[in-house]
């Protein structure tokens, strides 16, 4: 679209925020017919979603806008996504595609006068993350980059494989209810969602909490089997959306100790367990759904403001059947944030804390839930459900990696399930196998990111057989390649020769890659039986001054010419699961 050949203003200041989003003021504009420019330096290339931030009291009607960038232009009715404290937040429906790291121009013309533009990286936009207005930004951004919380961060970096456990009362239901399975109810099918998907009211629900009764032997076989796997962390469901707490609060009764006859504390027991093995221990927290004492989940408040502005209100978790009494405000004060409080109490070494059900809460909320966790352990790494931009990193969505693209400075992880549901559903027997989960697995380490593999056992705590077989097949695979994974970083290039089919068989010509130091490593998830080549370390990568097989002393035959590294793999000890290489990189010379 054609701008309108009307003078610019002076140059308004612009943000490059450490998580590569940008900030683009508008200034002082009297109307919304004045060309807007800026100039932003990109250091991280990929997909942007521009939007457009408008005062509330010009944003009551269609807001429409034309936006260039590198000489692309963009012109039409934005979408309207949310309202933040000092505007409302419209949206260009396709985003910028900016590949390189270099200097551009950038122009915005709106009908309306807007307060400021943001550049926000797609993967955020994909996970549902909102920036938040900036009025809590600053102080959440010294207690991110703090010592104590930059060290957490490390740790979670190199820590790259979890396990994520859902558990609850729910479990004992086994994904249906009153012999109705959930398919046939409202909502996601996942077993975890039960009480939304039948409506169950609160009192029936709590009666059923009567028969969940674990076996005291879980919390060590959920520990071994995570350290079997090879995992780093493990993070349970220490109170998912239908309010159930599976630790001994003082804050609620419908918890493990009040509403159910076991007798203990399943949180910590698990806690303790973890530990003796060596593994990290978090937990994930629902602070924005509880079905059992949140009321509507500020439904009803939200969608009034939101109505007055043409926004959409997503109720999606959110108790409308039968909502407690109390208002959602009255719940974070009485339950939530004190129940967080004794988690990080009850649990000295607790590292995270995966919150969830952020949909709702506003931004102080959300500032507040990890302002909590700060004072009270700065060690402890928060995730980005926390709500807005408040995270500490990025979960890329359930069963999702970004691809190369919607990468941003935050690190990543994706949370993913072994079959379809998260918790335990009888009629879900579509059980991925090891060498699909090591595809994800080494998908996500070429990126960057952490993999949190879920397991759901049944209600007394047994985790289904064709779980724990491919677990125990994924661990074989990390332990020997383990030097591939942990305290690695992205290497220029993520992969080479992937097939981009879901859950295809792995084949000899797909690599992926991380790197430590002057090391890259290769992992293939194929044996291929003789020789390979890699064309992503031809010469022009650098000089290769050697190459290794984790988890083997052999000697191999390679060379390396302009088009690529080739290695002679014949006779070499694989496993149908394929290998990974250790390949010394020098940048150049002799």
């Amino acid at each position: 679209m054609v701008m309108h050949g009307i003078p610019a203003l002076s140059a308004a200041p612009v943000v490059c925020r450490p998580d590569s989003a940008f900030v683009l003021e508008c200034g002082d504009a009297a109307t919304g017919r004045e060309v807007h420019r800026w100039e932003i330096d990109l250091r991280h290339p990929g997909s942007y979603r521009v939007q457009v931030v408008y005062p509330l009291e010009l944003a009551a009607g269609d807001l429409s806008a034309s936006f260039r960038i590198g000489g692309v232009a963009s012109g039409e009715v934005l979408r309207k996504v949310y309202v933040i404290e000092d505007g409302l937040v419209a949206e260009f429906e396709e985003p910028a595609e900016l590949a390189a790291a270099r200097v551009y121009s950038v122009s915005l013309e709106s009908g309306v006068a807007p307060e400021r533009v943001r550049l926000v990286p797609a993967g955020y936009v994909k996970s549902r993350i909102s920036l938040s207005s900036g009025h809590y930004y600053d102080a959440w951004l010294k207690m991110h980059e703090s010592a104590p919380k930059q060290a957490a961060m490390e740790w979670f970096r190199q820590a790259r494989f979890g396990m994520f456990i859902h558990w609850g009362v729910y479990s004992q239901a086994a994904g249906s209810w009153k012999g109705v399975p959930i398919e046939k109810g409202d909502g996601p099918k996942v077993a975890e969602w039960l009480q939304f998907a039948f409506k169950i009211p609160r009192e029936e629900y709590r009666a059923f909490a009567r028969k969940f009764n674990p076996d005291k032997s879980f919390a060590r076989n959920f520990a071994k089997l995570a350290k079997d796997a090879g995992m780093r962390y493990v993070v349970i469901t220490s109170k998912h959306h239908d309010g159930f707490a599976l630790f001994d609060s003082a804050h609620s009764e419908f918890d493990i100790a009040d509403a159910s006859p076991y007798d203990g504390d399943l949180v910590k027991e698990l806690y303790d367990a973890c530990r003796a093995e060596g593994l990290e221990f978090g937990v994930y927290y629902s602070h924005g759904n509880d079905w059992a004492e949140g009321g509507d989940g500020n439904y009803r408040n939200v969608k009034a403001a939101n109505d007055r502005y043409g926004v959409p209100t997503r109720p999606n978790g959110k108790n409308l059947w039968d909502p407690s009494p109390d208002s959602h405000a009255g719940y974070l004060a009485a339950k939530a944030y004190p129940q967080i409080e004794e988690l990080v109490r009850k649990l000295p070494d607790l590292r995270l804390i995966w919150f969830d059900g952020d949909g709702l809460i506003t931004e102080r909320q959300a500032f507040d839930f990890y302002k909590l966790v700060y004072e009270l352990n700065p060690h402890i790494v928060v995730s980005r459900r926390v709500g807005y931009d408040f995270g500490d990193y990025i979960d890329a969505g359930d069963n999702k990696t970004p691809s190369a693209g919607e990468l941003a400075a935050k690190h990543f992880e994706t949370c993913g399930t072994a079959n379809h549901s998260w918790g335990f559903k009888a009629q879900d027997n579509d059980w991925k196998s090891g060498n699909q989960l090591l595809r994800n697995f080494v998908d996500i380490v070429s990126k960057g990111g952490n993999y949190l593999l879920n397991i759901g056992p049944d209600g007394r705590g047994t985790v289904p057989a064709p779980c724990v077989e491919s677990f125990h097949e994924m661990g074989g695979w990390v332990k020997t390649n383990r030097e591939a994974i942990f305290g690695t970083e992205r290497w220029v290039t993520p992969s080479e020769g992937v097939v981009r089919v879901k859950d295809s068989a792995s084949v000899a010509s797909e690599f992926w890659f991380s790197a430590k130091g002057d090391a890259v490593f290769v992992m293939s998830l194929a044996n291929p039986g003789g020789r390979v080549r890699i064309r992503s370390l031809g010469e022009s990568a650098g000089r290769v001054t050697g190459v290794r097989l984790l988890g083997s002393d052999a000697e191999l035959d390679w060379s390396q010419s302009a088009a690529g590294l080739e290695v002679d793999l014949t006779g070499a000890e694989i496993g149908p699961n394929g290998y990974a290489l250790k390949v010394g990189l020098s940048a150049g010379g002799e």
